[in-house]
């Protein structure tokens, strides 16, 4: 009997330890409906489900314990939809046509308020194409428009850059700043290492360095490096595979727009 009591008072205790998420999520996008929906994080060099829910007439909930605070991504089958941080309070979820977004905790509203300037950028870089066929339609000399919009782009990348670098170093000593290294490195077919990369590295404190992806990325992105400044090939073994968090699959994926009600 003491032995019983002892093990209850012992689980009672590990439990109140441990923080808790609990996200709640509605969307308006039909084809959702009767979905049943993931949540994915990494761990080990492999992406793992952690947890699963129903969408039933546009609603959804995730719950459970954390032994830390981390980046998961919520997927619908093997579809990437968005990025979530489980955290400790009360995450709101909402998809619709305009796109998904998080909020209700500290890291959360931060990372897709983030993710909105990221993404307006990107708008922007893809208009340059419309804005381009207009001036040709208006007759202006083509260097001109080569020159300008040359210009334009070249503004825009400098300014995605910096927002990414500044955001990377703000959130350097939580989940914020190893997740949006992992964005912008899963671009790339092999680690290798860019202005941004080194400049980012240079900067980073301890703990950034000692993140698991952060650090594999890196040894095995100088690697590559040495290996390509002796002529020899680069090892295509990259880092451990990432839980996708590129600003591409921010928005609502075409499929779910598309897809028949089920």
């Amino acid at each position: 009997m003491n032995k019983i009591l002892y093990a209850s008072v012992m689980v009672a205790l590990l439990t109140s330890c441990a923080s808790s998420y609990n996200v709640t999520g509605s969307s308006s996008v039909s084809a959702l409906d009767g979905s049943k929906l993931y949540l994915k994080t990494l761990k080990s060099g492999a992406v793992r489900n952690i947890d699963s829910c129903d969408v039933v007439h546009g609603e959804f909930h995730f719950a459970g314990l954390l032994d830390s605070v981390r980046m998961a991504n919520l997927f619908m089958d093997d579809e990437s939809i968005m990025p979530v941080v489980l955290e400790e309070g009360e995450i709101t979820v909402k998809i619709g046509p305009a796109g998904p977004s998080v909020g209700g905790t500290p890291l959360n509203d931060s990372l897709y308020k983030f993710i909105d300037r990221h993404n307006q950028l990107i708008n922007q870089m893809n208009e340059l194409g419309h804005k381009q066929n207009q001036m040709i339609l208006e007759g202006i000399d083509e260097q001109a428009i080569a020159q300008q919009l040359n210009a334009e782009a070249a503004h825009i990348s400098a300014a995605e850059d910096e927002l990414v670098t500044k955001f990377i170093e703000a959130n350097y000593d939580n989940v914020l700043g190893p997740g949006v290294f992992m964005m912008i490195t899963s671009q790339y077919r092999y680690p290798i290492l860019t202005p941004q990369i080194e400049y980012i590295m240079s900067k980073a404190t301890k703990t950034f360095k000692e993140d698991p992806y952060v650090k594999e990325y890196y040894q095995t992105a100088r690697e590559n490096e040495q290996r390509m400044n002796g002529l020899s090939d680069p090892v295509t073994t990259s880092a451990p595979a990432p839980a996708p968090l590129a600003t591409d699959t921010l928005q609502a994926p075409a499929q779910l727009m598309n897809a028949p009600k089920k």
